[in-house]
């Protein structure tokens, strides 16, 4: 239940056994993970390549905590609070957040799950769950996703978690589920008269059965008073992104096929006419045997707007993943970028062109002083509990 409860609403699958859901008393469960990377070829001539011992590189490393208790009359009350931490010197991860990766409460029954809190947003939920490397690696789909338009860090076009949020997740009838979302501030308190406040709307329906999962994300982002520059807060133009994404995976069980394509809008930047657009694509593959898996993808992207100012990334990615046990699995992976800038370099435009590289690690990256560079490869152990 929980992990269908999560996996179709805005946290990660992770979270949770389906055992742990039938208990009254809490758990306690994470993930340790860390290994070493290469990265080269920058951006930036005058870089040279860089060697790291990374962590949380196939997935953010954790300590979470999550339990239920009966209410009875099939209502329970659920919660999750789950903290992000580095390996190699023990720091908080999330800009120092305690519980930076979820932290929520919820009721659920036979309704559906209402849940409220710092939560995953459904959209990355359904790509990194579509993606052959679950998000994760040099190999992840993100790389080639962003297009400079953050705020606190955050990649506006494909924001991970929302904080100030509340989360409806529908029964599933047949294999069917609705997740609805909705964020009264993305990043941080909500300001006085909400001015700067980021809200998000989100809606995900998606149909699980069997060797089919496939779905359909969109949301709505839109900020008062956001800044030209880089789509933060304190300027005076209104900013709205919206992004719609589809995709799925079929298992045929010798090989697994990954697909979705995702469009973003970003408008009315310094108040101009022009409309910054980004469309990606992925293909990849997933191939078990044994104890062993192979993954490969494809992930294309291309921007386009601001006065003829349009960019392209692409990447290739490998991976190889070997289970110990099934709680222990080693893993290596390797990808490369190709960027294509095709501003037309009549000025310094605020928002850049595609600035896609190899991201020192995964979802809540433990290094990021990788930024820039465009292959690397990496390998190591990730342990479960």
């Amino acid at each position: 239940m929980q992990k269908k409860l999560i996996a179709l609403a805005v946290a990660s699958a992770t979270l949770a056994s389906g055992a742990a859901m039938a208990q009254t008393n809490v758990q306690i469960y994470g993930s340790v993970d860390v290994g070493l990377s290469h990265r080269g070829d920058n951006i930036a001539d005058d870089i040279g390549s860089k060697n790291s011992i990374d962590s949380g590189i196939s997935s953010g490393n954790r300590l979470g905590f999550q339990g239920t208790e009966d209410l009875g009359n099939g209502l329970k009350a659920l919660f999750t609070l789950e903290a992000g931490f580095k390996v190699e010197d023990g720091e908080h991860t999330q800009g120092g957040r305690l519980f930076g990766r979820q932290a929520f409460l919820g009721l659920t029954g036979n309704f559906g799950t209402f849940i409220a809190g710092r939560l995953y947003t459904p959209h990355y939920s359904f790509l990194s769950a579509i993606d052959p490397f679950k998000g994760g690696t040099v190999g992840r789909y993100r790389n080639v996703f962003t297009a400079g338009v953050t705020t606190d860090g955050e990649n506006l076009f494909d924001p991970t978690r929302v904080d100030n949020a509340v989360a409806y997740v529908s029964p599933s009838w047949s294999g069917f589920n609705v997740t609805l979302a909705f964020s009264n501030n993305a990043i941080g308190q909500e300001a006085t008269e909400n001015a700067g406040d980021e809200r998000v709307w989100a809606i995900l329906p998606r149909y699980t059965n069997g060797p089919v999962d496939v779905g359909f994300s969109y949301h709505r982002i839109k900020t008062k008073d956001a800044d030209d520059a880089t789509g933060g807060v304190g300027g005076t133009t209104d900013v709205n992104i919206t992004n719609w994404a589809v995709g799925g995976t079929y298992n045929f069980g010798s090989a697994k096929l990954h697909a979705f394509y995702d469009e973003n809008k970003f408008k009315d930047i310094n108040a101009a006419d022009d409309d910054l657009k980004l469309k990606s694509w992925l293909l990849g593959v997933t191939v078990p045997f044994g104890k062993h898996a192979i993954q490969a993808s494809y992930t294309q992207s291309k921007l386009s707007g601001f006065e003829n100012h349009e960019g392209k990334a692409r990447q290739w990615a490998l991976g190889y993943t070997y289970a110990f046990s099934k709680r222990t699995n080693f893993y290596a992976a390797i990808a490369d970028i190709t960027n294509k800038d095709d501003r037309d370099g009549s000025d310094n435009h605020p928002v850049p062109v595609i600035l896609s590289r190899i991201a020192a690690t995964a979802g809540d990256s433990t290094d990021s002083t990788g930024s820039g560079y465009q292959n690397g490869f990496q390998f190591g152990i990730k342990h479960t509990f």
